[in-house]
């Protein structure tokens, strides 16, 4: 049997090898050792990352293989295998989780309700056979995007609370709202209560609410439509949504605080950027994510 034909028994431990004996794209090749298997079926193994060529995995279909070269075929571990419409996993360790999160979908809320991201991630670490629960520690509204930080236990979560401004260090969002925002930076602040209405009020003076400050960035301007970096020096609950509405900038898609403009179809607002310091692991962990490409829509030459 030539070197290049020889496999190994395929189990969790050992999985399938080849030696590349010439140049090759990856497709062709994994087709031609493993006899009858489909495009598909290939297709479907590279999306689950279960291919790797010399031990780096890969998505990559037409990959090009050189002599020298091993192909390994693996079996996708938990979570890749974990797939759910409205989260992704950015990170994950023994004590904390990071999320991205999709517009439409609650923070938190009863067990009995499965569509929150909390829920999830309690159904996730069920079948990664993980003894733990998520226990949120902050939290996104439903419409918004982005990313959410949740721990595996109270007693870490606990950590972020009793310190939360000098251990989550930096968070930012992007939003696109109505008009075009003549100044490149600014600030808004006021005091923002919640009435009996559930609609937050803001106030340049003291309304027995909670003082906010929102400072913002002005990336891009086109045709009636701005696009903002955010920043928050507290986080109050609407803050952003409702200081943008105090300057006559609401969001797009707010129908809350906004002024009925839903052209892209959500409201757009993203939480891109979070960082924290890992109260465990004693290191700052820094996490971004681009912003949805719908935000792009009026802005032709971003």
């Amino acid at each position: 049997m030539n070197k290049e034909n020889k496999r190994t028994p395929h189990s969790k431990s050992n999985p399938l090898k080849f030696n590349v004996s010439e140049e090759s794209k990856l497709m062709e090749f994994l087709m031609k050792k493993l006899d009858g298997i489909s495009r598909n079926k290939v297709k479907n193994m590279l999306a689950n990352k279960v291919v790797s060529v010399d031990g780096n995995r890969t998505t990559q279909f037409d990959f090009a293989l050189q002599p020298g070269m091993v192909v390994e075929i693996g079996k996708p571990t938990a979570k890749e295998r974990f797939r759910n419409p409205w989260l992704d996993i950015v990170y994950e360790d023994k004590f904390l989780v990071v999320i991205n999160k999709k517009e439409g979908l609650l923070s938190n809320g009863p067990v009995n309700k499965k569509e929150t991201a909390q829920n999830i991630l309690n159904q996730y670490f069920i079948y990664t056979q993980q003894r733990c629960r998520a226990h949120t520690i902050h939290r996104l509204d439903r419409d918004p995007s982005g990313l959410m930080l949740f721990a595996k236990s109270k007693e870490v979560a606990l950590m972020f609370e009793e310190d939360w401004k000098n251990t989550v260090y930096d968070r930012r969002y992007v939003a696109v709202v109505c008009g075009e925002v003549r100044e490149k930076d600014g600030k808004v602040a006021s005091w923002l209560k919640e009435g009996r209405d559930l609609v937050t009020y803001s106030s340049p003076t003291d309304n027995g609410g909670k003082y906010a400050e929102t400072y913002y960035e002005t990336l891009m301007t086109h045709k009636g439509y701005s696009l903002l970096e955010l920043e928050l020096e507290t986080g109050r609950k609407n803050q952003i949504r409702v200081h943008m509405a105090d300057i006559g900038h609401p969001v797009v898609g707010d129908v809350k605080y906004g002024n009925g403009d839903n052209s892209l179809g959500r409201l757009c607002l993203h939480a891109f950027k979070l960082c924290f310091h890992h109260p465990i692991k004693d290191k700052d962990m820094e996490f971004e994510t681009p912003f949805p490409a719908v935000f792009g829509k009026p802005f032709p030459n971003n």
